[in-house]
């Protein structure tokens, strides 16, 4: 079958269109015939060395699919279900087929597409866990949101505003503050132009915020910091600039602010935490009107560019690949 393959870390160029062996099916898994990839910056922290891999591997985590086959042990799950994953260690997304744990896989329900499946289920479950967990939003509160024009950033504005909770984003260009705003964000901040922090305490009158939600890490750290209100929540759920520095918490802090780094299979440890959160993710399309915002998707054979595209912050909303 068709795939890409990483043979040595690096960049982007080392994403090579291959042949890969066809999965064989477990009697625990489900044989799925890929549809849509959802395209990640997990992946491309594996590719790098960042997260180390064993070599060679097929990258990707996020797939929906139909299933082909079923192993003699799976029930509730049937040929020609449409499913997805998000989870599942090193299941090899970037190909044509993949075989996967029965329990790892969410059943999509009507309404909702395998291209939007693909596109809502790691960013939908990490949003989940970001609201529900590691801050629980209430009414009233104001959170800031970085990079509120990515794939996590547009579908987390959203649910914020649902939980009817002020939002401060960020953003680059005046696109990405277009595509922000449309998705609800109250205020937006295009941090390449003015200081963010400072932007912050004016438009909260010098109170700052209940809640950071910041993917970037090393470069919007300090300033992630100075915008909280005191007993305020830093949420650090990814690092796209690199690992912060080293924080003193005994000095320089803003009063006692609570910061934590969610691991997102740690919120989905077993088949039913899993599905619970998978389903009211889809709940979200169905029920709440979330647009799931596609900024683009390319072939399965051009990942190089969807990575590079990725990394280099040319796009609004999820990248997918289609075998």
């Amino acid at each position: 079958m068709r795939a890409v393959a990483v043979h040595r870390h690096g960049g982007p160029e080392v994403l090579t269109p291959t042949e890969w062996a066809t999965p064989a099916v477990g009697p625990g898994d489900v044989l799925v015939d890929v549809a849509a990839i959802g395209v990640n910056y997990h992946e491309t922290y594996e590719r790098s060395g960042l997260y180390p891999r064993e070599l060679p591997y097929v990258p990707g985590r996020e797939l929906a699919g139909t299933v082909a086959a079923v192993g003699h042990q799976v029930t509730g799950i049937e040929v020609g279900d449409l499913v997805a994953t998000a989870d599942v260690p090193a299941p090899g997304a970037y190909a044509e087929q993949v075989a996967l744990p029965a329990d790892r896989v969410v059943r999509v329900p009507d309404g909702v597409s395998a291209e939007q499946a693909a596109a809502v289920l790691l960013q939908g479950l990490t949003a989940h866990v970001l609201t529900q967990d590691s801050h629980p939003v209430r009414p009233g509160e104001t959170a800031l949101v970085h990079a509120a024009a990515g794939g996590v950033g547009l579908l987390l504005t959203q649910v914020l505003r649902t939980h009817g909770v002020r939002v401060i984003g960020t953003v680059s260009t005046a696109a990405k503050e277009e595509a922000a705003r449309r998705a609800g964000a109250d205020e937006v901040i295009r941090y390449t132009e003015v200081d963010f922090a400072t932007e912050v305490a004016r438009l909260t009158g010098g109170d700052g915020v209940d809640v950071v939600y910041d993917a970037v890490g090393r470069t919007t750290f300090e300033g992630s910091v100075a915008s909280l209100r005191p007993r305020g929540s830093f949420v650090l759920y990814g690092q796209s600039s690199g690992k912060i520095p080293p924080l003193d918490l005994s000095t320089g802090v803003r009063g006692s602010i609570k910061l934590t780094r969610p691991y997102l299979p740690d919120f989905i440890p077993t088949r039913d935490e899993l599905r619970t959160r998978g389903t009211a993710v889809f709940s979200w399309i169905l029920r709440d009107n979330v647009d799931v915002h596609i900024g683009r998707i390319y072939p399965l054979a051009d990942a190089r560019t969807a990575q590079a595209d990725l990394q280099q912050r040319r796009t609004i909303g999820k990248l997918l690949l289609t075998p």
